[in-house]
Formats: structure tokens, C-alpha cells, sequence
């Protein structure tokens, strides 16, 4: 993996904190929902940026937030993703106009969207280790009580 140097990262960090901000006042379409943003990849000429973004407390089958923050990917939740990403995707050309507004660049990257399903992933294998602790525990308690 090739090493990032210090100004695009800090170039990658500062659009991250401005975009989370501008997303979560400044877009007014209905399909995005909360959004978080997880990081961003800078290119090395500073020409493009991929925003990945996971998005939080889908609506359920029901149409009731689901209790977790993050609900199990069904059908429904997939087509939700997709919608908030191409929604964001339609606006970025005006998250840009902003960005540059709030940044001393000479010029803003294009931003270009992308879901990020790690914290999905990290629930799931959390839940996994959590289950295998969970039978593991049991075999012990078996093997004390024999």
C-alpha cells in the first residue's frame, strides 16, 4: 500500500469534517437520510476524492426506525443505500461549490461517492466472536459440572 503523504491526508481529513457538516445541513434531498462519512481517499493530484459513507437508522419493513443504528441488510435496506448514495452522488457537484467555499485549496477535488460496509462487517464479526465466546463459555461449565 502506497504511503500517503502528510498534506493529502490532511487534505483527505479536512474534507471529511467539512463534508460530514455540509451533508448534514446543507443537502435538502429527501432520499438522504443520515449519512456518515468514514473517510476519504484523496488522489495524488488532488483532482479526484472517493467519499465512502454508511448510513444510518434505515427504516425497517414497517417503516419505524430500526433499534440498532445499524440494521441487518435486507432488500429494502439495500435499495435505501443505493438511493442515498446516488442522491449524493447528484449533489456533489454542489457539496463542491460549498467545499471550496470552506476550503484554501486551489482546486477542490470532484467528489465521487462510495457506500463503506466495514462497520457492517465489524457488527458481524463482532457477533460471531460474541457467539463463539458464548459456546466456548458453555463447554466449560459442562466439563466443570461432569
Amino acid at each position: 500500500m502506497p504511503e500517503l503523504s502528510a498534506r493529502k491526508q490532511r487534505v483527505a481529513d479536512q474534507i471529511q469534517c467539512e463534508l460530514a457538516t455540509l451533508i448534514q445541513m446543507e443537502v435538502n434531498d429527501p432520499r438522504v437520510g443520515m449519512v456518515s462519512v468514514t473517510g476519504v481517499e484523496v488522489s495524488r493530484d488532488l483532482a479526484h476524492a472517493k467519499v465512502f459513507v454508511t448510513v444510518l437508522n434505515t427504516l425497517g419493513a414497517d417503516g419505524d426506525v430500526n433499534q440498532a443504528t445499524l440494521s441487518d441488510p435486507g432488500a429494502l435496506d439495500q435499495l435505501e443505500v443505493q438511493q442515498n448514495i446516488k442522491a449524493l452522488n447528484k449533489a456533489a457537484g454542489y457539496l463542491r461549490i460549498l467545499l471550496a467555499k470552506r476550503l484554501n485549496l486551489r482546486s477542490v477535488p470532484k467528489l465521487q461517492f462510495h457506500y463503506d460496509a466495514s462497520i457492517r462487517r465489524g457488527q458481524q464479526l463482532s457477533s460471531l466472536i460474541d457467539s463463539a465466546l458464548a459456546a466456548d463459555r458453555e463447554q466449560h461449565v459442562e466439563k466443570d459440572t461432569d
